[in-house]
């Protein structure tokens, strides 16, 4: 963006942070859909673009933590199992992506995301009310298995893989969509992705004079749209949810 007056450019980045962080709070994830093309696009490195989109993404986390924890009963307990479980994957994931190519990765993400929305499309009543499930040893060793694989793919690879774990919480342990979002949005934004963007700007670099503009439009946008979710409620969010899956799958597998 050297040829952009600096106030311009922060002003574009401010504009895609906001509408990227607000549709990836309203849905559960998908920030990546907008951000990262956008910071390649302005002319940032592809491991210099994740690093600066993972560190700007943890903002969307503490915007929609500071909506949610007005109105949201998040469990402490549980909490504490999708940390355990997901931040070693994180960090594993982090560890090895600036090491190999992801193009094979990504595509094979795309077409898996597709299949999250259309699995939520085609099933009317998921994630519309609370039923607990799996919450025995059996039930929380698989799910712990599967955060752990999802917090790999969170660490390693863009986007989308914050809906992973949304649709998880909801298959998996009976959530209620915007439950299941809070939970997505406090542990993954903030903790999820802080574990990441620490383990990438070690092994490399970040664009931190991008940053203040891109923290404050994860700020609001985090705050906004946690705030329409909780509004206007589950089948909002399901159809979020449904849309910006189907989205994030088709620009990783064109991008």
């Amino acid at each position: 963006m050297e040829s952009i007056e600096p106030i311009y450019a922060q002003l574009i980045l401010f504009i895609v942070s906001l509408i990227a962080n607000l549709f990836s709070a309203l849905a559960g994830g998908g920030a990546g859909l907008i951000q990262l093309p956008a910071l390649i696009f302005l002319g940032l490195p592809f491991g210099l673009a994740l690093a600066t989109h993972k560190v700007a993404s943890v903002a969307l986390g503490v915007g929609a933590t500071i909506r949610h924890l007005k109105s949201s009963t998040i469990s402490l307990k549980f909490s504490l199992f999708i940390l355990i479980t997901g931040i070693p994957g994180v960090i594993l994931g982090a560890s090895v992506i600036l090491q190999f190519p992801e193009r094979l990765s990504e595509i094979s993400l795309g077409i898996l995301t597709i299949s999250l929305g259309i699995y939520s499309w085609l099933n009317p009543e998921l994630g519309q009310t609370s039923n607990n499930t799996n919450r025995d040893i059996k039930g929380y060793s698989i799910g712990g298995c599967i955060l752990f694989c999802i917090g790999a793919l969170n660490g390693s690879l863009t986007s989308g893989t914050g809906l992973f774990v949304t649709l998880w919480l909801v298959r998996w342990f009976g959530l209620e969509y915007k439950v299941a979002v809070a939970y997505t949005l406090i542990l993954v934004g903030m903790f999820w992705n802080g574990s990441g963007a620490v383990t990438l700007g070690l092994l490399g670099d970040i664009q931190w004079d991008w940053l203040p503009a891109l923290i404050l439009g994860s700020l609001i946008g985090g705050y906004l749209g946690a705030h329409f979710a909780i509004i206007k409620g589950n089948m909002l969010v399901k159809r979020s949810f449904e849309v910006i899956t189907v989205l994030v799958g088709v620009s990783l597998i064109v991008y």
